[in-house]
């Protein structure tokens, strides 16, 4: 982080992986917890010098600079305050005249979590939103399992009977799939024979056993609900948007799949082949068709990756697939060891469950090792649509993925390229659509360009690089970039809205009518307020009449818009007017 990329920061709020402290004359002890924190999740910055003064960060400065770095960088390495040596890289500025340190605390390994305090796995924390959360004991357990030298999906399991836990029927049409994608091994018939072979079994002495992923794979049901005493996966199919949904909605179709994984993957097949955009024949056993474009390789990938990945050990959560008319989400519980960008690499990552991945691989159920998100944003690419979303939270250990059914490239931008009179490839264009999203707020990363298509980050810093000279972005920091101001103002005059619709100009006609509460709430409407703003504005004391008398109608009928509407409940959620609304808003004015 350099200077200006701090300064930028100080500009905004405290968040997952920036926080800051006084600091004034020696190093506070919650400094050590924010450590321990940022280590269990994804890493961050910890900045000393700042202060929090009426919800705006200030900079007060270090009065000992030398002793407070030292001190805290010893403590670091010392091995007293906190379990593991934490190698943080620490930055010092000078800003208006006064000091100001920054310290990068990394992300420890699997191995090396939970980073704790004391002495005591129960003083582990994580982060979470602009906050440091003690560890609950479940929390506790998914690192410690994790954690441990024997993979949990290898381990054998004594007090299972290997001569009854076996679903046999499932055991034969693995072996069949396997004989036709591996004509070069032996085949072997016997189905006992076959799982110890490939360690679904093992010998221990005189007596076999069979394996935690061998029961989850292959075994009867009871078996395997006597392990994971929780479904494998919630199917549930939604005939709404996402941002029109609330639990109180029912689904439209569920299925809760507990048998075991593989049972669980041919009925998750002919669920698909009956939601399918586009009636074809497959393979049933793969999923797997020759003609191309192949519309379903996102689904097929980001299904396999949530049965392969998920912590089987968490008994408390339930992987889920929720499909929404404008978006399929995919949760799962247990995050990727990998980060987002790492993930985009076609290297071979560290899995959870690597005899279960195996498996799939055995019989060409999962693409080459590293490559299934890959080939998931590349498919989604081809398509034209907006890069997937991934939230890997690894304080949470959770896992999500979001398949947004919208175009990258809408009307209003193809105009915008036509207009700005400078010459742009595709990827280019692309770029400047992404950057447009609500959620990426006019910041794109060299990640979400790779997210596009673009396979190296030598290519993405390219094409950034070119948008650079062409005075469309400028960087901010060393991989992010961002839309210059008027460009920001000119493409959001230019490109449709997202919801809504709206018939000519802005001071044309708007179809379709809004009740008496909605038109209330466009006359209070000014830039981009928060949902309490709104409410305060309408002098309404009551939340959950706001919400469904107003707020929520006012969305359906696409007056207003969220500002990251992929992520309803955001602490960073705001609400605006869409085209739709200003036309509407300016009626009222004028009535």
């Amino acid at each position: 982080m350099n200077k200006e990329e701090l300064l930028a920061r100080l500009g905004g709020i405290e968040w997952n992986d920036f926080e800051c402290k006084r600091a004034r004359k020696g190093v506070p002890e919650d400094a050590y917890t924010t450590v321990s924190a940022f280590a269990n999740s994804a890493g961050g910055w910890l900045v000393f010098g700042v202060s929090e003064r009426d919800g705006r960060l200030e900079v007060t400065g270090v009065e000992s600079p030398d002793n407070v770095q030292n001190d805290f960088l010893a403590t670091e390495r010392g091995g007293q305050k906190l379990n593991r040596e934490i190698a943080v890289e620490p930055h010092q500025y000078e800003i208006d005249g006064k000091h100001v340190f920054a310290f990068y605390v990394p992300e420890a390994t699997r191995a090396d979590k939970p980073v704790y305090l004391k002495g005591d796995p129960r003083q582990s924390y994580i982060r979470r939103g602009a906050g440091d959360e003690k560890c609950t004991q479940s929390e506790l357990e998914r690192f410690l399992r994790d954690a441990a030298q024997e993979r949990y999906d290898g381990a054998a399991l004594p007090d299972i009977p290997v001569d009854r836990c076996f679903d046999l029927e499932i055991v034969r049409w693995y072996q069949a799939q396997f004989v036709r994608r591996n004509p070069e091994h032996l085949e072997i018939a016997d189905p006992v024979e076959f799982l110890l072979n490939w360690n679904f079994i093992i010998e221990q002495g005189d007596t076999m056993h069979p394996t935690r992923a061998g029961v989850l794979l292959f075994g009867e049901g009871r078996y395997v609900r006597q392990l994971v005493p929780r479904p494998i996966l919630d199917y549930q199919r939604i005939d709404l948007p996402f941002d029109q949904w609330s639990a109180e909605h029912r689904w439209h179709d569920r299925s809760v799949f507990e048998e075991n994984i593989f049972r669980t993957w041919q009925g998750l097949v002919a669920k698909y082949m009956r939601i399918a955009e586009h009636p074809f024949s497959i393979e049933p056993s793969t999923l797997r068709r020759n003609d191309d474009p192949p519309d379903y390789v996102a689904f097929r990938e980001a299904a396999i990756n949530l049965l392969i990945h998920q912590d089987y050990g968490d008994h408390g959560r339930k992987a889920s697939i929720r499909l929404f008319t404008d978006r399929t989400i995919f949760w799962n519980p247990g995050d990727a060891f990998a980060t987002e960008a790492e993930l985009l690499d076609p290297t071979e990552k560290e899995v959870r469950n690597p005899s279960i991945v195996k498996a799939f691989r055995r019989i060409g159920l999962s693409d080459q090792a590293g490559t299934g998100i890959r080939a998931i944003f590349n498919n989604w690419h081809e398509l034209g649509r907006v890069p997937p979303q991934i939230n890997n939270d690894k304080g949470r250990k959770e896992f999500e993925l979001v398949l947004i059914n919208k175009p990258l490239v809408n009307d209003g931008m193809a105009r915008f390229r036509k207009e700005i009179g400078v010459s742009l490839s595709p990827d280019q264009a692309n770029v400047l659509s992404l950057a447009l999203e609500p959620s990426k707020e006019g910041r794109v990363s060299l990640t979400d360009i790779r997210s596009l298509g673009i396979n190296t980050v030598r290519q993405a810093k390219e094409v950034a690089e070119f948008l650079v000279r062409q005075q469309l972005l400028e960087p901010f920091g060393d991989t992010l970039y961002e839309l210059k101001e008027p460009l920001k103002k000119r493409l959001l005059e230019t490109a449709e809205p997202s919801t809504g619709e709206v018939t000519g100009e802005v001071t044309g006609e708007v179809t379709g009518e809004v009740s008496e509460e909605v038109e209330k709430l466009l006359a209070v409407m000014q830039g981009e307020m928060k949902r309490a703003e709104i409410q305060a504005a309408l002098s309404l004391k009551h939340e959950e009449h706001f919400r469904d008398a107003y707020l929520t109608p006012a969305l359906a009928s696409g007056v207003i818009e969220m500002t990251v509407p992929d992520k309803p409940r955001s602490s960073k959620q705001r609400y605006r007017l869409t085209a739709k609304g200003v036309v509407l808003q300016r009626k009222g004015a004028h009535e």
